[in-house]
């Protein structure tokens, strides 16, 4: 597995938020964590990407392996150049300056030009709506082109491990579908991809597996086909 959380313990204060879960990804695979709210999944994300301190959260107990090693407590900045990048919830996007400008800011660590006009090419490939709205403010683009260009933004360095908080709040029936193509679409091509959501039954068409989360621990984990039909799932995802 390129990434592995083993038995994570997380407390905010005196509140437990996460006892004892464990979960991974393998490479190009898609996993969706899935629950109602305070269940744990947004949680299990800062601590991958290290940014629980900033929420007042602590790591108790438990590991956090990517690629075989440890990322435990380390900064965002060094997790991006090892190849893991976040993409937070509410389509945070840098409304005032242009759609290429806003990609080539998700690029800040690449030196070579070239290499960053590659990936910028590749983006638009994967994304051609952004390159027809390149030069156009990021602010004046609709809700889902917003969402798309956040993903792009994060591709720029062509992480291994892409983490999506809610990717598709907000969002219409059309761009829900084209975002979730899209994530196929980048699990294809060697990105693996951790999705947390609350719009479960659309998820759950699109990933490799699932795992369901509720009071901070892990109810149900498999193939999507196993959990939908889950007497759980069904009680409160249907």
């Amino acid at each position: 597995m390129i990434l592995e959380v083993k038995n994570l313990t997380v407390w905010y204060g005196s509140i437990r938020a996460l006892n004892n879960v464990s979960f991974g990804v393998d490479k190009g695979e898609s996993i969706a964590l899935l629950g109602p709210n305070g269940a744990g999944k947004t949680t299990a994300l800062r601590a991958i990407i290290g940014i629980l301190k900033d929420y007042g959260g602590r790591i108790e107990k438990g590991e956090i392996l990517f690629e075989g090693k440890s990322i435990k407590g380390i900064s965002p900045y060094e997790l991006v150049k090892r190849g893991v990048c976040f993409v937070p919830q509410g389509r945070r996007v840098f409304p005032s300056i242009t759609v290429r400008e806003n990609l080539e800011m998700g690029g800040y660590i690449i030196k070579n030009p070239l290499v960053l006009k590659k990936n910028l090419e590749e983006v638009f490939e994967l994304f051609p709506i952004l390159k027809e709205r390149q030069k156009q403010k990021a602010g004046t683009l609709s809700g889902g082109e917003q969402q798309m260009l956040a993903i792009a933004r994060a591709l720029m360095v062509k992480p291994k491990l892409l983490l999506l908080d809610e990717p598709l709040l907000g969002l219409s029936p059309n761009y829900i579908r084209e975002v979730m193509e899209k994530i196929k679409l980048i699990c294809k091509n060697g990105t693996s991809v951790i999705i947390v959501e609350h719009n479960a039954k659309t998820v759950a068409k699109y990933v490799d597996r699932i795992y369901l989360f509720a009071m901070g621990e892990t109810l149900l984990k498999g193939k999507p086909e196993e959990i939908i039909h889950n007497e759980i799932f069904r009680n409160n995802f249907i």
